[in-house]
C-alpha cells in the first residue's frame, strides 16, 4: 500500500511538473530562437586582435557609427576596437564581439546536447583548460512533445551559454594575470583586467542572447543592430573622445607607452559580490551631461528553475599556471582540486588577486575613483609558502582598506582577508618590460591601417 501511494505521489509530481512548463511555456510566448547555422556551428569562435585601451600607439580607434556588419566567420567590413561612452566608460568592440560568438557558439551546443537527451557536454575555449557542463532534466521531459521541448531548451541553452561564455572570458583574464602566454614566449599579464575588459565581455554576452531570441533575424543581422543599438543607448561618443578619454586617466589608470605601457589600474569586479559588473567611466569628458555607470547583471543560471532544469559548470585547469592559481584553494596538507566550480571557488581566487594587486599597485588598484602610483612594481608570480589562504573569507576592495601601501601590506598579511602567508617576493624583478602579442600584432594594425 505504502509502495503504490509513493507511486501515485511520484506520478502526481511528474504530472505537476508537465503541466508547470507548458503553461510556462504558453505565459511566456516564447518564440522560437534563431541560433547559428549548422555549418557556423561546427566551427569554434574565429580569434580577433584585441588592444588596450590606453592612449598609447597601436590602440585602435574605429568609428563607432560605422562599426560595420558583426560577422561570425571573417569580414574585412567589421571593424574592431576601443570606443567611448557616456555610461559605459572604454568599450573593446573586439572583445565584445568574441563574446557574443562564443555565447551563439555554445548555444547551439548545448541545445543540441539537450534535445539529445545528454546529461553532460564539455568543450574547450582557446585555452587548454577543459570546461565542463552536467545537467538534470525535469521530470517528464521525454514525454513533453518535441516543439516543446525544443523551444525549452533553447531557453535553457542560451541561458547557460550566457553565464558560460562570461565565466570563460573571466577565466581567461585570471590566466594572463597569472602570466598565461596564449602565443609564443610573451605574457598578456599587463593586459590582465584592465579597465573595459569584463564589462565589454558581459555587454557581448548580453547582446547575443537578445540577438539569439531574435525569430526574425539571423546572428549576424541581430548582432550588428543590437550593438548599435546598445552604444546608442550609452552614450557613445565620437571616435576622438575614445583617445581624449585615455589621455585624461593617462598617469592614473596607466602610464608609459607602447613597448613600455603598465596597466595600474585594475578592474577587478565581476559581478560576483553584487551580482552586477559597473563600468569605469572617465569623469568629466565633454559631451556626457549623464555620467551614471549603467550597471548590469552577471549572467547566472537561476533562470533554469523556472523549467525544472539544474546544470553543474566545471573548469579542469591544464595551463603551467594552474598551481599558483589553485593555491586559495588549497589549505595545508591537501591537495588541489582537478576541477573548479565558479560559483564556489571564483570569490576566493579573485580575493587572492586583489591582493597581489594591492601588494603590487598599492592599496587603490581597483578603485577608479582615487590616484594610483605612478611607477608600478614588476609583475610578479605568487612563490610557495602561500598555503594559508583559504576560501571563504569575505571580499575585499582597495578602496575599503583606505590606507596607504604599507599598512595595506601589513592588513593583507594580518589574515584579515584570508592572505596569512607571507609577503610575495619581488620576482621578475630587472627584466623590465617586455612587448606582448597584442601589442606587436596591434602594432601592425596600426601601420597597416586595418581602419580606412
Amino acid at each position: 500500500m505504502w509502495v503504490l501511494e509513493g507511486a501515485v505521489v511520484g506520478m502526481v509530481k511528474s504530472a505537476k511538473s508537465l503541466l508547470c512548463l507548458c503553461v510556462l511555456l504558453g505565459a511566456a510566448d516564447v518564440a522560437c530562437a534563431r541560433f547559428l547555422s549548422p555549418k557556423d556551428a561546427r566551427s569554434v569562435p574565429r580569434a580577433r586582435v584585441a588592444c588596450y585601451p590606453s592612449s598609447t600607439v597601436g590602440t585602435r580607434y574605429p568609428d563607432p557609427f560605422h562599426l560595420g556588419p558583426h560577422s561570425y566567420r571573417f569580414s574585412p567590413w567589421e571593424r574592431n576596437g576601443i570606443v567611448y561612452t557616456c555610461r559605459g566608460g572604454h568599450i573593446d568592440i573586439t572583445h565584445l564581439r568574441k563574446a557574443a560568438d562564443w555565447t551563439a557558439y555554445l548555444a547551439s551546443r548545448i541545445q543540441r546536447t539537450l534535445l539529445s537527451d545528454k546529461t553532460t557536454f564539455s568543450y574547450r575555449m582557446h585555452e587548454p583548460s577543459r570546461h565542463h557542463l552536467q545537467f538534470e532534466y525535469p521530470q517528464g521531459w521525454a514525454s513533453l512533445p518535441r516543439n516543446v521541448r525544443e523551444r525549452i531548451a533553447a531557453d535553457v541553452a542560451i541561458e547557460v551559454a550566457e553565464y558560460c561564455t562570461y565565466t570563460g572570458m573571466v577565466w581567461h583574464e585570471i590566466l594572463t594575470w597569472y602570466g598565461y602566454k596564449a602565443i609564443g614566449f610573451y605574457t598578456e599579464y599587463p593586459s590582465a583586467f584592465s579597465w573595459e575588459d569584463v564589462y565589454s565581455n558581459l555587454l557581448g554576452c548580453r547582446l547575443a542572447g537578445e540577438a539569439l531570441r531574435d525569430p526574425g533575424l539571423d546572428f549576424d543581422e541581430a548582432v550588428t543592430i543590437l550593438l548599435d543599438q546598445e552604444l546608442q543607448k550609452l552614450g557613445v561618443q565620437a571616435r576622438p573622445a575614445a583617445w581624449q578619454a585615455g589621455q585624461v586617466v593617462r598617469g592614473q589608470w596607466f602610464v608609459g607607452d607602447f613597448l613600455a605601457c603598465d596597466i595600474v589600474k585594475r578592474n577587478l569586479d565581476i559581478g560576483w559580490d553584487d551580482g552586477f559588473v559597473t563600468p569605469w567611466v572617465v569623469p568629466g569628458m565633454a559631451g556626457c551631461p549623464d555620467e551614471t555607470p549603467a550597471a548590469y547583471p552577471a549572467p547566472n543560471l537561476s533562470a533554469l528553475s523556472e523549467y525544472h532544469f539544474s546544470a553543474k559548470y566545471e573548469i579542469e585547469p591544464r595551463e603551467w599556471e594552474r598551481k599558483e592559481i589553485l593555491r586559495p584553494l588549497c589549505p595545508p596538507g591537501r591537495g588541489r582540486p582537478a576541477r573548479i566550480e565558479p560559483a564556489q571557488h571564483l570569490g576566493a581566487i579573485m580575493e587572492y588577486i586583489r591582493a597581489q594587486a594591492i601588494h603590487r599597485y598599492g592599496p587603490y588598484v581597483d578603485d577608479q575613483t582615487l590616484p594610483s602610483p605612478t611607477t608600478p612594481q614588476p609583475p610578479v608570480v605568487t612563490p610557495a609558502g602561500t598555503e594559508g589562504v583559504v576560501a571563504g573569507s569575505p571580499v575585499m576592495t582597495g578602496a575599503s582598506l583606505g590606507v596607504q601601501p604599507e599598512a595595506a601590506r601589513e592588513e593583507m598579511h594580518s589574515g584579515r582577508y584570508g592572505y596569512v602567508g607571507p609577503e610575495p617576493a619581488r620576482g621578475n624583478a630587472g627584466g623590465g618590460h617586455r612587448p606582448t602579442i597584442d601589442e606587436i600584432l596591434t602594432f601592425a594594425y596600426f601601420w597597416l591601417g586595418e581602419e580606412p
